[in-house]
Order: C-alpha cells, then structure tokens, then sequence
C-alpha cells in the first residue's frame, strides 16, 4: 500500500491502518453520503477513526432536514391544506412516554429495520429468531403464559448465540449483491409503518407527512454500514430528542 491516503467517496484510506477515514470537510462528509445513497453497496471495512464526527455530520443533516419540512409544513397549513395531526399530538410527556421515545424505539426499531442491513449472517439469523420467539409469545401468551414466555426467552438466547458464534462471518455474497434494494426497501419500509401515527387522512396527504422517517431511514441504513449498529441507534435517538424537544417547545408556546 502506498505512504499516502488515497480518495474514497471523498473521503481518504488511513495511511496507518488502511481503514476509511473521515471526510476532511461536512460538505465532503454529505457528498459521499450523497455517493452512496445513489449507488448502495456494503463497504469493505468500517471508519475506524471519527466516527462521533461523522455521525454528528449526518444528525446536522438531518436536523436541516427536518427544520425545512416543518416550514414547508407550517406553509401548507397556511395556504389551507390539511394536515392531520399524529397519534402522539397532545400527549403528555410522561417519563414512561419519553423512554419509549428515546429508548425503546431507537433500539427496537433499528433492530428491526437496519440491524441486519450488515448483510451478516448472524445479525440476519439473530433478527430471524428475535422474531420468532415474539410471534411465539404473540400466539399462544393467552392460553400458555409459560410457553409464550419459554419461546420468547428462546428466541432471545438464540439471537445471542447466533451474534457470539457467528460473528466473524463475512457478509453473505448475495446480500451485497442485493444490497440496494435491501437499503431502500429497509427505509421505504420505516417510513409506510409510521403511517399508523396518523388516525386520518388519504394515503395522498398520508406519504409526504412520513418523509422525515424516509429520510432517517436512509441516514441510518448509511452510518449502520459505514460505521455500526451503534451508530445508528445513536442518531435515530439524537433524531427523536429533536423532535421531542420541539414538540415541547411548541406545547409551552401554545399554553
């Protein structure tokens, strides 16, 4: 290998360990996010180094993201258009409501969605036996409280086994092959479900309203690749706390 970095995606090689490195700039950090997100494919490594610095890049990204929606939001509202509100509007912001904001839901949903987008079999196979041992739970909690919470302990003890004894399995040749669509379809996927905040309004009024999760989708499924399931539990956390925090803010403005 040579004594110098050389580029990638705009951002360089580290010279010490060969690894990718940061973008020297943001706007180089959001043109290779840009790179990706018009060309998916699984790196060969993760960053090594900076990767708080990438990861705060991205949020920055997507609280402007978020701050132009609510405007083109606030002016849709103003020219007339409805907009229904969300199942969470008016909620009161309990410490059980603000866990499940910032804590269950980022990891649950990132599990879900994007803790397999590694392409590795054992995340794959952890995420497969998570879900069976709830479905389990799901069929037959009611008439076989034991048996529901056996599947479930299964299910989890299972998908702890599969990350132990798989983890250093490369990913499957297949998946990268695929991995576009996995990529999008995992984003496209996270935005439709968050359709069921909404009690009202057509499935035209409904799509645009999910755009911020479309977005967070893909900004997760980028940093779960470059950088970890860390990360993107992280950033889909720091997504959630803005939103909270201007939920509030608007609520005491209001009162």
């Amino acid at each position: 290998m040579s004594d110098h970095p050389t580029r990638v995606h705009s951002g360089v090689v580290s010279p010490v360990t060969g690894l990718p490195a940061p973008a020297r700039t943001m706007r180089s950090e959001w043109r290779r996010l840009g790179a990706f997100v018009k060309r998916p494919r699984l790196p060969a490594n993760q960053i090594d180094r900076g990767s708080l610095l990438v990861l705060a890049r991205i949020f920055a990204l997507d609280v402007m993201a978020m701050l132009l929606l609510i405007v083109a939001a606030t002016l849709a509202v103003a020219a007339g258009i409805y907009i229904p509100e969300t199942a969470l509007s008016g909620i009161e912001f309990t410490p059980t409501v603000i866990l499940l904001v910032l804590v269950a839901a980022p990891v649950m949903e990132e599990l879900l969605f994007r803790g397999w987008l590694s392409g590795k079999p054992g995340h794959m196979l952890a995420l497969a036996l998570l879900l069976a041992g709830a479905a389990g739970f799901a069929f037959v909690h009611l008439s076989n409280p034991g048996l529901g919470l056996g599947l479930t302990i299964a299910g989890l003890v299972g998908a702890v086994l599969a990350l132990v004894l798989l983890r250093k399995r490369p990913p499957m040749p297949w998946f990268a092959a695929f991995f576009p669509l996995f990529y999008w379809g995992s984003a496209i996927a996270f935005a439709l479900v968050h359709i069921l905040n909404f009690s009202d309004g057509s499935l035209l009024i409904l799509l645009p309203l999910v755009l911020p999760q479309f977005i967070l989708g893909l900004l997760c499924g980028y940093v779960r690749v470059q950088i970890g399931l860390w990360a993107n539990i992280v950033l889909h956390f720091a997504h959630n706390a803005f939103a909270l925090g201007l939920a509030a803010l608007s609520m005491l403005a209001g009162a």
